[in-house]
């Protein structure tokens, strides 16, 4: 059973009760990430998130993971190109409790300035992390090819000149705008029931205020723009960025059936005939991210430096026969089965549960509809994915990015 309720302030609850269970995961999700923030603010959201957990009136850091520790509960955040989220899993016994430790840490925060001292230190060593991972480099700059430098070309991380000019006041004015009640879904998933939910949400969340919300609006254009990055690595590092479709796009499930099709599994093309059958790759695969405006498909492969060449050549080609539109009927039952069990999969996990109905209500307003879901999933035909299918593979406004020790980047 799935209800939301909204309280007096607009702050929206929604619990997908999970009977026979003994956990709950509960989420605070707001509407704040990279893709809203300003040159100046990029990474704050990011950085708000960690500072989060550094300290209120009543408890110190320690104290809040001490805390949750002692209940046996599980608590942590991230960040994302356009959501935030806070959450935790306890038992059921410990649900209230929970929920009080995580109403505290995102409502209380003190940004203590020897705690950001600290922890922007921590978030430096995050950003030379990735700096050092090849693979998130690579996405990383196939993002600002494809959008720019702004909205959802930024990286979420920001850059380490500006984490270390963040100040406390910066960071609480941001909250102020970001995390007010009509912008904020409180989620419950597992073995707890809508009213015991509410009374929660109220008893910490109902004291908001509100503030008459209005999101930052986003100019958003997909690029063309080839960028490489030359590194004396290993490994040689390409992607490729086509035009997808919007999340609320009626050919989105045809397009997730396509994905998985064309890169989602070890049973898709990029996968059987770049690594099985070519051996130039260890890591090839394709995902879509589908935002409110707009999405993008990405085609990505980890190669020796010495077969890059061959190995986008093996990408690009399979690409162009995926341009052709030849479909067979098992083909298309196999990705089309893929995903449904997958969906199903996703309703026996609270978290998996908490997230995916929070985030529905938070993007588009509405509670996510299972059985609608199945059966559009369900009625999905072979002619569906293939009309997706050559609008998915549009050379002409790809973007690239390669990461590598290469004297010039792989492009289409």
């Amino acid at each position: 059973m799935v209800e939301s309720r909204t309280l007096g302030n607009g702050l929206r609850v929604i619990v997908k009760r999970m009977e026979g269970l003994l956990s709950v995961t509960m989420g605070v999700l707001v509407g704040a990430g990279a893709a809203y923030e300003t040159d100046a603010e990029d990474g704050i959201s990011h950085f708000i998130e960690h500072m989060q957990f550094k300290g209120t009136p009543t408890r110190t850091a320690f104290e809040i993971s001490d805390a949750f520790d002692a209940l046996g509960s599980q608590v942590n955040a991230f960040t994302g190109k356009d959501m935030t989220c806070y959450y935790c899993k306890s038992t059921s016994e410990h649900a209230k409790k929970s929920f009080e430790l995580l109403a505290d840490l995102f409502l209380n925060a003190t940004f203590p300035e020897e705690e950001m001292a600290r922890e922007k230190g921590v978030v430096i060593e995050e950003i030379n992390m990735s700096e050092d991972s090849p693979e998130d480099l690579c996405t990383d700059l196939l993002a600002r090819a494809a959008f720019g430098r702004e909205n959802y070309g930024r990286n979420v991380l920001g850059p380490a000149e500006n984490v270390t000019a963040f100040t406390r006041e910066q960071m609480f004015a941001y909250k102020r705008e970001f995390y007010c009640p009509e912008n904020i879904v409180v989620s419950f998933a597992g073995n707890i029931g809508i009213e015991e939910a509410v009374s929660l949400a109220e008893k910490y969340f109902g004291g908001l205020q509100r503030t008459n919300y209005t999101p930052r609006l986003k100019s958003v254009s997909l690029r063309t723009d080839k960028l490489f990055v030359s590194k004396p690595i290993e490994q040689a590092h390409f992607a490729f960025a086509f035009p997808s479709v919007p999340r609320s796009d009626s050919r989105y499930p045809a397009v997730q059936v396509m994905n998985i099709i064309l890169g989602g599994g070890m049973s898709s093309r990029l996968f059987k005939r770049v690594r099985e059958e070519l051996g130039l790759a260890y890591s090839v695969y394709s995902y879509t991210s589908n935002y409110a405006e707009t999405g993008i498909m990405t085609v990505y492969a980890g190669v020796n430096p010495k077969k890059a060449d061959l190995a986008a050549e093996a990408v690009l080609n399979v690409l162009r026969e995926f341009r052709k539109c030849e479909l067979s009927e098992e083909e298309f039952s196999r990705g089309k089965e893929q995903l449904l069990s997958g969906t199903v999969f996703s309703q026996e996990n609270t978290s998996s549960q908490m997230l995916l109905y929070g985030r529905e209500l938070l993007y588009k307003g509405e509670i996510y509809d299972f059985e609608k879901r199945m059966a559009e999933l369900s009625a999905l035909r072979r002619e569906d994915v293939l009309a997706v299918m050559s609008e998915s593979v549009d050379f002409e406004h790809a973007a690239s990015a390669t990461v590598g020790n290469l004297k010039k980047g792989i492009s289409i």
